[in-house]
């Protein structure tokens, strides 16, 4: 049975887990499947039901990984794709959500996201998810990896409005978007995800990380998912592709950082103080 996780509203009233579920690097090995799809069953039997993948991560592998750890428990799940820049024109679009569709054995994605800023234009996209929204296919889309000129460009088109949620890079690392883009994204009322919160495992082993984890008896990687998590408004997507590293996961959530901790890990990784260009990995 599911247990119960701090929830996140979303522009249209849906409530997510503020933790879910990475998939990035998932499908890539046929050896690796059974554990991943394990893994991802694991977090929804713990609560983590946001699941976020997109159809770059293995050529279509990942969906297939999560269409099998949905199987049977597809109410179960709020899904998020993406579709990538090259594909994202008004024709193309609608194809590749299908082919996604297709590969993750589900009629319907939750939240389908521009994966990243192309060269097709922004109104050609928004064409195609209300196409896809209409044609009940997606039930609501946003981007990722949008600075604040984008969105502000985005948001200026006719029933450009609706973004629910922007996906970006953020960790204790990678903190430019506290400057402007995470405050822009709170006054717009649309929730931020933050993909890679312990920089793909490179934070581990860094000493005031390792204090603040020995204060607390959890792991560096527990530490940095729950300073992300601070936030009302960010939603956290770590990859866990093994059982134990979901329950650590989940553990972070019951974690509560001190002002003395905050301090810390400010000091050693100093909050931004000015505009930042928006990193991507």
């Amino acid at each position: 049975m599911a247990r119960d996780i701090r929830q996140i509203r979303l522009p249209d009233g849906t409530m997510v887990p503020a933790l879910g579920q990475g998939t990035w690097f998932m499908g890539e090995k046929r050896s690796a499947r059974a554990a991943e799809v394990a893994a991802l069953r694991r977090g929804l039997d713990l609560g983590m039901t946001l699941i976020d993948t997109a159809e770059m991560y293995a050529d279509g592998g990942a969906e297939e990984v999560v269409g099998e750890a949905m199987s049977g428990r597809r109410e179960e799940v709020f899904l998020v794709s993406k579709v990538l820049p090259g594909n994202a024109s008004r024709k193309r679009a609608i194809k590749a959500c299908e082919d996604s569709l297709r590969r993750l054995g589900t009629d319907r994605i939750d939240l389908y996201l521009l994966h990243w800023r192309g060269g097709v234009p922004f109104s050609e996209t928004l064409e195609a998810f209300h196409a896809l929204v209409r044609d009940g296919k997606i039930r609501a889309w946003g981007v990722s990896n949008l600075d604040v000129d984008d969105l502000e460009e985005w948001v200026a088109l006719a029933d450009g409005n609706g973004i629910a949620a922007n996906q970006v890079l953020y960790n204790l690392t990678r903190r430019g978007i506290e400057f402007d883009l995470l405050p822009w994204c709170r006054r717009h009322g649309m929730a931020t995800m933050a993909y890679s919160p312990i920089e793909q495992g490179r934070l581990l082993g860094h000493p005031t990380l390792t204090a603040v984890a020995d204060r607390h008896g959890a792991t560096e990687a527990q530490i940095a998912l729950a300073w992300v998590m601070r936030h009302p408004d960010v939603i956290a997507i770590p990859k866990a592709g093994r059982l134990v590293h979901v329950d650590e996961n989940r553990a972070a959530l019951d974690i509560v950082l001190s002002a003395e901790d905050f301090a810390a890990l400010d000091a050693a990784f100093p909050p931004p103080r000015r505009k930042r260009a928006l990193e991507m990995l």
